[in-house]
């Protein structure tokens, strides 16, 4: 089993910064993909950014955010600037990779539990 544990997320003025943090713990193996998602009220979930080999990021947060992992810790960051507004969700981690389970690998994509990031004056 996978668990991921995220903090970082509060309220903060428009113009602000917040950095995210999801830890990956448990059985793993080897991670390929790490990402973020936000989900605002009434909206659907939405990619924000991912990095695997390379980085991936979502059209409305493109030269506002980073996103970075420590392969040794397991753990992947999201800085985010220049936060506005429409930035407001509850924003969760996702992992991919494989797991050792009864000697063998298994596949996992595992999901954080949410961390809500609110930007408002």
């Amino acid at each position: 089993q996978v668990q991921l544990v995220e903090s970082g997320g509060g309220l903060v003025q428009p113009g602000g910064s917040l950095r995210l943090s999801c830890a990956a713990s448990g059985s793993i193996f080897s991670i390929n993909v790490m990402g973020w998602y936000r989900q605002a009220p009434g909206k659907q979930r939405e990619l924000v950014a991912t990095i695997d080999s390379s980085t991936n990021y979502a059209d409305s947060v493109k030269g506002r955010f980073t996103i970075s992992r420590d392969n040794a810790k397991s753990t992947v960051f999201l800085q985010m600037n220049s936060l506005k507004p429409e930035d407001t969700a509850v924003y969760y981690c996702n992992v991919g990779g494989q797991i050792v389970s009864y000697a063998t690998l298994r596949t996992f994509d595992s999901w954080g539990q949410g961390t809500q990031v609110t930007v408002s004056s």
